[in-house]
């Protein structure tokens, strides 16, 4: 059976961020060890219910802040994954944290508990952007999580860097980058900001109380942060990522993010908690979002799934939908061209679906390629990918395949 990715959506925050527009809620605290509870028996479902024991590669504890759980709750989570599924002994297990929730025995005990791989929010280095994304932390305690992080032998370190701040100047994303780069992360994502529909940054920008990203300076800090980040040795394998230690072009690098490659190839991961999304067994899942319904469901649910209920579908299941195989291939050109060195293979892409990459999109890659957009690589010229100009307009790129 492929290998799957299991991703574990932690919705709770001591402050939801103006900008946000991830599931998450802050003050419900409390829900925590009930929570913790609800993902087990979700894990247990999802194990029992399959046709056979699944593999399992790669572990993410997403939120909302994780770090925000106690060791118990992780130990209890991860035993119940271990139990229900094969989790390879050398999966990678990431957990994302908010760099002031964090202490070094806290860290150590991470490791301990098999968590190899950790993402700091560190977004900005300068105070007041930060208070503008209203984080609740500054620049030394970034520096001091990652201290903290090295010392208990986390040697996977990503740092997330947000730019196109409203009102940013060019120079003070260059040192953010900067000082980010002096804690010499094997990782970096950075994220151009999107004023999205529904959250408060949204809603100051439609009533004229927060100013409007400039797209062209936001498009020069990210070619800005491209040049740096080759120079200091860091490859770029997806539009917002890099990875240190590797200056192969051809192949993702060995330390680049394996459980977001799963979600870049198409390939399968359940998704466990209140809002998490899934993609296994040829449907695409969605949990239902609110955290005391979520309990309510696995609360109330027996040892088995329900017989009318097809995998993986399970009581906190919002909605499931098959996916065509039209879909699927259209979802797998969108993802896949993310990949900025991968891109997509053409073999690969026979080898899943029986026909070549020409024969089902001839009309849109000659189009693309014309404009500049997509170019062919590799030693046989069978990855198709994007260019550097195709990397900034790759929305464009992206609908073609729809």
């Amino acid at each position: 059976m492929q290998p799957h990715s299991i991703y574990l959506h932690i919705p709770f925050c001591r402050h939801r961020c103006g900008y946000c527009d991830f599931n998450t809620y802050a003050g419900q605290e409390a829900l925590v060890p009930a929570y913790v509870q609800a993902l087990c028996s979700e894990a247990r479902l999802l194990g029992k219910g399959a046709a056979r024991r699944i593999p399992v590669h790669t572990i993410f504890f997403g939120g909302g802040t994780p770090s925000l759980l106690l060791p118990e709750h992780l130990e209890a989570i991860l035993g119940a994954l271990h139990e229900h599924f094969d989790v390879h002994s050398q999966a990678e297990v990431s957990l994302e944290a908010n760099p002031g929730t964090l202490s070094r025995h806290y860290l150590e005990t991470l490791r301990r508990l098999g968590v190899n791989r950790l993402s700091l929010g560190m977004q900005s280095a300068h105070p007041g952007e930060l208070r503008l994304l209203e984080r609740q932390h500054n620049y030394t305690d970034v520096i001091q999580a990652a201290t903290w992080a090295r010392q208990a032998g986390f040697d996977n370190l990503n740092l997330d860097l947000i730019f196109g701040l409203p009102e940013q100047a060019l120079e003070t994303w260059q040192r953010s980058l900067e000082l980010a780069l002096g804690l010499h992360p094997e990782h970096l994502a950075l994220y151009a900001l999107t004023l999205e529909h529904g959250t408060p940054f949204g809603r100051w920008a439609r009533r004229g109380l927060l100013s409007v990203p400039d797209p062209d300076l936001a498009a020069e800090m990210y070619e800005w942060a491209s040049e740096t980040l080759d120079k200091f040795g860091y490859a770029q394998y997806e539009i917002s990522n890099w990875v240190a230690g590797s200056m192969h072009r051809e192949a993702s690098p060995a330390l680049a993010c394996r459980h977001n490659l799963q979600y870049w190839r198409n390939l399968p991961y359940l998704g466990l908690g209140a809002g998490a999304h899934g993609f296994a067994g040829g449907r695409r899942t969605a949990n239902l979002l609110a955290p005391g319904v979520y309990i309510q469901r696995l609360q109330a649910s027996g040892e088995e799934l329900a017989a009318s209920d097809p995998w993986p579908v399970t009581p906190a299941t919002q909605s499931a939908q098959v996916i065509e195989r039209a879909a699927e291939i259209a979802e797998t050109m969108m993802m896949g061209l993310r990949l900025t060195l991968e891109g997509v293979s053409d073999r690969a892409f026979q080898a899943r679906f029986g026909q070549s990459l020409e024969q089902v999109f001839v009309r849109q890659i000659e189009r693309l390629l014309r404009l500049g957009l997509l170019e062919w690589a590799g030693e046989d010229k069978d990855i198709l990918r994007l260019t550097s100009k195709g990397r900034l307009l790759g929305n464009q790129v992206f609908v073609e395949f729809i």
